[in-house]
């Protein structure tokens, strides 16, 4: 995830940086997805969910006890997402439980049953955040979520958990069809009182996948990011609250650097870049894990295809510290990456991106990412031509022997 707000008001009132851990003392954030039974059909669902019982999901005595080793483990921060979350049997359970266990729990909802008692139960737990999906206005939404009435819900989501002085987000997956919208969904934010706006960039995961000809076009991305860039230095310089964050596209902070390079004398990029490479960009396999529905442990939400071990056998703790040769190589500093990627002179900002969109198309997880929309000279190369791509249907099941 991109703070851009943050470093934003890095750019207004410098502080020293604090540098990342090595990798061997880093605990991710935990993205734990519940379920996989959702009330809606969204185009971009990475899990490919639905409203039906999926086989194989954790037990009760499973999750606690998964659960208990996370936070015996100390993890940071738990995020607990579905499918829809609140379609699990034992979701309060769950959340109370983990209360006390991390410094920060927060919620990832479609935001639709977020109402009366399910909102008063929420507030309750006490929920450092609650982020609440939203792909559009009005019918856009809708189409997108696959749902008529889905927006409004939402909506009344987001009405419900402040009404409760719950934190509260707008999630927002940027596409073609959807880009245009962005001035609306930012005066939506400002209208409703909400705490933080999150710009997905689509990643070809699940239904993302098989809808990736949707993905906004890179003068799109572009004209998303001088959007954001614009009120995050309104919420900085005018200290408003907006909190605006990116994810899925760790080119944005390159983006931003270029941004700032045209607007601030050379101390304050210089302060800039140190606290964006001691963030260090793309923290898939170090920073973030994922634990999906089954039990299965993976780098990130997104990788599905590659899973570390499960949880029904083996402490979360055990395999996230273990031997596993794709965590160890998501963790190298540089990757070792290819393209366009292997030539950036921005390796220690970016990360290399996001991987998972290079296996997808390429077969191949070190590969440049197809959509990094920063031209040759912007990331410091010369003489080097995009990758062209033809979609990967081959099988990966073994991206790590293959490509080292």
């Amino acid at each position: 995830m991109f703070r851009l707000t943050e470093y934003m008001h890095q750019l207004v009132a410098p502080t020293p940086v604090r540098h990342r851990r090595g990798s061997g003392g880093v605990k991710p954030v935990v993205i734990w997805n519940l379920t996989r039974r959702c009330n809606l059909k969204c185009r971009h669902c990475y899990t490919v969910s639905a409203d039906v019982h999926f086989p194989g999901e954790l037990s009760h005595d499973q999750a606690m006890a998964t659960l208990d080793d996370m936070g015996e483990f100390g993890i940071p921060a738990l995020i607990l997402s579905g499918g829809e979350p609140l379609d699990r049997f034992d979701f309060y359970d769950i959340a109370k439980a983990s209360r006390p266990k991390v410094r920060m729990l927060a919620l990832s909802t479609n935001g639709t049953k977020i109402h009366g008692e399910t909102a008063d139960r929420i507030a309750d737990i006490g929920f450092d955040y609650v982020g609440i999906s939203i792909d559009g206005i009005g019918k856009t939404n809708d189409w997108f979520r696959g749902v008529d009435g889905a927006f409004d819900d939402a909506v009344r989501g987001v009405r419900e958990c402040k009404a409760r002085g719950i934190k509260v987000g707008l999630r927002f997956t940027l596409t073609r069809d959807n880009a245009e919208q962005l001035p609306e969904l930012l005066q939506l934010c400002d209208d409703e009182g909400v705490d933080k706006f999150y710009l997905s960039h689509l990643v070809y995961a699940g239904r993302g996948d098989k809808n990736r000809g949707e993905d906004a076009v890179h003068d799109h991305t572009r004209n998303a990011l001088d959007q954001l860039i614009d009120r995050a230095w309104v919420a900085a310089a005018e200290d408003m609250p907006l909190d605006i964050v990116t994810g899925n596209n760790d080119a944005d902070a390159v983006y931003l650097m270029r941004w700032a390079e045209r607007h601030f004398d050379q101390a304050r990029l210089d302060n800039l870049r140190d606290h964006l490479e001691a963030w260090g960009g793309n923290s898939s396999g170090l920073g973030v894990a994922n634990i999906d529905h089954q039990g299965k442990v993976h780098p990130d939400t997104y990788w599905s295809d590659y899973t570390i071990g499960s949880v029904k056998t083996t402490p979360f703790s055990q395999l996230w510290t273990g031997d596993d040769p794709m965590l160890a190589q998501l963790r190298l500093r540089p990757r070792p990456l290819k393209g366009r990627c292997g030539q950036c002179a921005f390796q220690k900002v970016c990360g290399g991106n996001t991987r998972i969109r290079a296996l997808q198309l390429t077969g191949d997880p070190w590969a440049e990412d197809p959509a990094c929309y920063l031209s040759n000279a912007e990331i410091g190369i010369e003489d080097a031509e995009r990758l062209t791509v033809t979609p990967f249907r081959g099988k990966r099941h073994d991206p790590v022997h293959r490509f080292t």
